[in-house]
């Protein structure tokens, strides 16, 4: 043996030896913990479960993993309201019988390994049955270590959810009333609309049906009346509630993106807490730099997105201030926890979407609000006495801020039997078409 192989072979037996050890540590440490913990016995999924309710206005979709342990099981929200269908039948088709015997520990590799199954990714459909699993997912690793959700994910660092309310009407006074009502609920944080998004409802009658274009159940929207009565609205509504409340607003992407751009700077001088998707998802870029570049006024993005690269580039360039993503559209808690990270390096605040969201959904986007840093506001939703009836445990609201139940995981239960008295529409649920006057569509 030569000078060089009795090197090499010395420094092997030296790293073994160093392995060894290391492994010897490791085994101690372990019988340590052993010792001072009752240990968790490994787990199997053994069954998933789809549920399609509708307790108050809107579709609901539940996902249940039952587990190997008798009693363990986790619930994850899926609710997509204009599609529950579709989503069921990707859940029980697909993810169900790639999961079961699966152990639900592994989070990140289930998450990982089924969005990768379909080859074509990024689909709201899929990304909601994937949240269904990730949230059931977590809400079992919350009841195995007998806690929270929040505390997996770090602790608080506030005492609750701070949340936003809406107002609207067709009137000045009537918003008015609103706001001031809500103000007396305890919301430091409300939106106004003057008619619906963009206008839709206000007074008037559409050419294009008096000509018979469409249909008679078609929306219509005057934009030049909504950009001019939205600057009223605000500076009524600074004028007669003071400064003290944030007052939020959401354009819906209905107009002109030069038109949003004037909007939003004629709305700068009433301080709005933000002003929500000005602009489609679809929109280059170069709007998003030309709104920055005019105007100091936070923008708020995201109810749409259901793809990485609509929010990642927004973020790290600093063309938005909050993210707004529905948690279940794009993929779960554990998508939505590295849109958070991502955020905070950018100083982009988080705030949920909260329409259409299941108690277990909400309970799940608080235990994010809960832990991150860079939390901005959560859409609150009062449930009403069916839903509390139906989700034991439902997240609930005091003087405008959200208080989760504090049981281990979610702390929301499920009624399964009691759910099946609220069944869905079952039929199709697709948003009307909206119009401008002579007709020409316009996205919701």
């Amino acid at each position: 043996m030569n000078r060089r192989d009795m090197i090499k072979l010395a420094a092997l037996g030296t790293s073994a030896g160093v392995l060894g050890a290391m492994n010897k540590q490791g085994e101690a440490m372990a019988a340590t913990y052993e010792k001072a913990t009752t240990g968790l016995a490994p787990l199997k999924i053994t069954d998933v479960k789809t549920f399609l309710t509708i307790p108050d206005t809107q579709n609901l979709v539940v996902v249940k993993i039952e587990t190997s342990e008798p009693g363990l099981y986790g619930l994850g929200c899926a609710s997509y309201r204009r599609r529950p269908h579709l989503v069921a039948e990707a859940v029980e088709r697909y993810l169900k019988p790639f999961l079961i015997g699966k152990d639900p520990d592994q989070i990140e590799d289930l998450w990982q390994t089924s969005f990768n199954m379909s080859y074509w990714r990024n689909g709201s459909i899929f990304n909601n049955a994937l949240s269904g699993m990730d949230q059931a997912l977590w809400d079992i690793k919350g009841k195995r270590a007998n806690m929270p959700v929040y505390q997996l994910l770090g602790g608080k660092v506030r005492f609750a959810v701070d949340c936003y309310s809406h107002a609207r009407g067709n009137d000045l006074e009537t918003v008015e009333g609103q706001v001031k009502d809500l103000m007396k609920k305890g919301f430091r944080h409300i939106r106004i609309q003057i008619g619906g998004y963009a206008g839709e409802g206000l007074p008037g009658t559409p050419d294009f049906k008096k000509h018979g274009f469409g249909s008679e159940e078609d929306i219509y929207i005057d934009p030049r009346i909504y950009l001019e009565k939205l600057p009223i609205l605000f500076g009524h509504i600074r004028k007669t509630c003071g400064k003290q409340v944030q007052l939020l607003h959401d354009i819906h992407e209905r107009i002109n993106p030069l038109d949003a751009i004037n909007l939003i700077k004629n709305l700068e001088e009433f301080d709005p807490f933000f002003i929500e998707d000005p602009f489609p998802p679809e929109t280059p870029q170069h709007y998003f730099n030309m709104l920055r570049e005019q105007t100091s006024a936070p923008i708020a993005m995201g109810e749409l997105f259901n793809n990485p690269t609509e929010w990642i580039t927004l973020i790290s360039s600093m063309l938005i201030d909050f993210i707004r993503v529905h948690v279940s559209h794009v993929g779960g808690l554990s998508v939505a926890r590295k849109i958070a990270v991502l955020g905070e390096m950018f100083n982009v605040r988080t705030a949920w979407h909260g329409h259409g969201v299941s108690p277990v959904g909400h309970a799940a986007n608080a235990s994010l609000d809960l832990v991150v840093p860079n939390f901005g506001i959560q859409e609150v939703v009062v449930f009403n006495d069916a839903t509390k009836e139906v989700f034991p445990g439902c997240p609930e609201i005091k003087d405008g801020y959200m208080f989760v139940n504090e049981a281990p995981g979610y702390g929301v239960d499920f009624d399964e039997e009691l759910s099946k008295k609220f069944p869905i529409v079952d039929e199709p649920l697709n948003w009307p078409p909206i119009r401008k006057y002579d007709g020409t569509a316009v996205r919701p």
